[in-house]
């Protein structure tokens, strides 16, 4: 199911204890998951049954950020996890950084 994202938005994984703040929202909503289940927003109540899928066990990293370019997402992760980020099946992929311009 499609989440309608905004900006500043908090989420939490569903399977471990990963949370997301949006920083860029897409134009149409997507389906944000974590370790192979969506995500919800946060302070919302999650069974317990929930385990992190194969496949979906990379992880995600305190203080990165993960990047859509397709959709325009950008999410931070605030709270990392054993889940990693995705795009439905479709992996979320860290946001590289911007090259420095050179100083010549």
């Amino acid at each position: 199911m499609a989440q309608e994202l905004k900006a500043g938005s908090r989420w939490k994984s569903a399977t471990d204890s990963a949370e997301v703040v949006v920083v860029r929202a897409p134009a149409e909503p997507v389906e944000l998951w974590c370790g192979g289940h969506p995500m919800v927003p946060l302070g919302t109540e999650v069974p317990s049954t929930c385990k992190v899928e194969d496949g979906f066990a990379d992880g995600c990293q305190v203080g990165k950020r993960y990047a859509d370019e397709t959709s325009g997402l950008e999410v931070l992760c605030t709270k990392p996890g054993e889940g990693s980020l995705s795009l439905g099946v479709d992996p979320l992929p860290v946001k590289g950084a911007k090259p420095l311009p050179s100083s010549d």
